[in-house]
């Protein structure tokens, strides 16, 4: 154990980790030191692995009877968006890679909610072609939508949402887009001024911690980055039928400055930028790694995606259930304090859809700041 833990830290067996003395990081460090069989039961709770559910019957708010739908938001308002793109992940892997994570982790949730009697709500992944960094530009297999589309169709998705009552959004992220995503979070706010909770995460960085190499007391091999160790074990894990391991490869990028500078996919190191904070200092993929994997394939495993995978599933329950324990079903954050709007000028449209007195929300004027391409 640890010594010189600061203050308001947890310790870890590990001398450079602590979590916080809260709920988020009480159910980190119950995670990290959760043995073998603790962690597949976790993981058994929520149902992963488990086939991914886009055309099953009650999943998703477009494949669910609307009555339902009214009835299960009347318990639990909370949507996830699950968003990824199509991107090539090697020969071994298919380019739905991030779509199909995105997707296995908040139908778990759900599950796992569902069971508790009042499920969380999904929208089908709005992004399945999503926006890219620049250095991805030109490969096969990689399709990119432009930056301001991108944002648009997520600030329309949320207008849409909010608009049928679900007024508690989070945008589950898997893919080097965060920035676009951020971008349509604070847009939609801007241009609406909408009472709400509405965020974005990107769930690896979410639970950084559980892909830290052995060598820092993980179970990876290497840093995360893409297509490599770590997205292949949460393919093995998560849908091994699409999987084959026989065109796994090992690769390595062409950085043209020391390491130091910039992070990897997970920011793993704190380091002063994040990866996507720049472009010029290493090689464009295509050049550099065109096979579509950046790192080592061939050590995936599916045993080593099962600690993360566990950890951003209790992570996003606990944040669920957090949200619904501020604010049930049915309410909001104080529009005069969230928003520039009145609490008086809101009512009609904060009524349930369709009811007396309600009105849709296209129909409020707008009074931000926003802009509109």
């Amino acid at each position: 154990m640890t010594t010189n833990v600061p203050q308001g830290f947890l310790p870890t067996n590990q001398p450079d980790l602590f979590f916080e003395d809260n709920a988020v990081g009480r159910m980190k460090k119950e995670v990290w030191e959760s043995n073998d069989e603790q962690i597949d039961a976790i993981l058994d709770d929520y149902g992963v692995p488990s086939p991914v559910e886009w055309g099953k019957p009650g999943s998703y708010i477009q494949t669910t009877t609307r009555w339902q739908v009214e009835a299960n938001r009347k318990k639990n308002d909370v949507v996830f968006i699950p968003v990824g793109c199509t991107e090539l992940h090697g020969q071994h892997l298919p380019s739905a890679a991030d779509t199909l994570y995105v997707s296995a982790i908040c139908e778990g949730v759900r599950r796992f909610t569902a069971k508790r009697g009042a499920p969380v709500n999904l929208a089908l992944p709005p992004l399945n072609y999503g926006g890219h960094p620049y250095h991805h530009l030109g490969m096969p297999g990689t399709v990119i939508v432009r930056e301001h589309v991108v944002r648009e169709m997520m600030i329309d998705v949320m207008l849409g949402l909010w608009n049928d009552g679900f007024r508690k959004q989070l945008i589950v992220n898997n893919h080097g887009q965060l920035w676009m995503l951020e971008s349509a979070v604070q847009e939609f706010q801007k241009r609406y001024q909408l009472p709400g909770i509405f965020r974005v995460i990107d769930w690896h960085r979410g639970v950084r911690e559980f892909f830290r190499p052995v060598n820092r007391g993980g179970v990876m091999d290497t840093n995360f980055v893409h297509a490599d160790e770590s997205e292949t074990s949460l393919s093995l894990l998560l849908h091994p039928e699409m999987v084959d391991m026989n065109y796994a490869v090992d690769t390595e990028g062409k950085s043209y400055l020391p390491e130091g500078h910039y992070d990897k996919s997970v920011d793993p190191f704190g380091r002063p930028s994040r990866w996507s904070e720049g472009e010029g200092h290493f090689a464009i993929e295509i050049a550099a790694t065109p096979e579509g994997v950046v790192g080592k394939a061939k050590s995936g495993t599916a045993q080593k995606g099962k600690r993360p995978m566990a950890a951003i599933l209790k992570y996003l329950t606990l944040w669920h259930d957090d949200v619904l324990n501020a604010f049930p079903a049915g309410t909001v954050p104080p529009v005069e304090e969230v928003t520039l709007r009145t609490e008086k000028e809101m009512e009609p449209y904060l009524r349930e859809p369709l009811s007396k007195g309600w009105k849709p929300v296209y129909g409020l004027p707008r009074i931000g700041q926003g802009t509109e391409v």
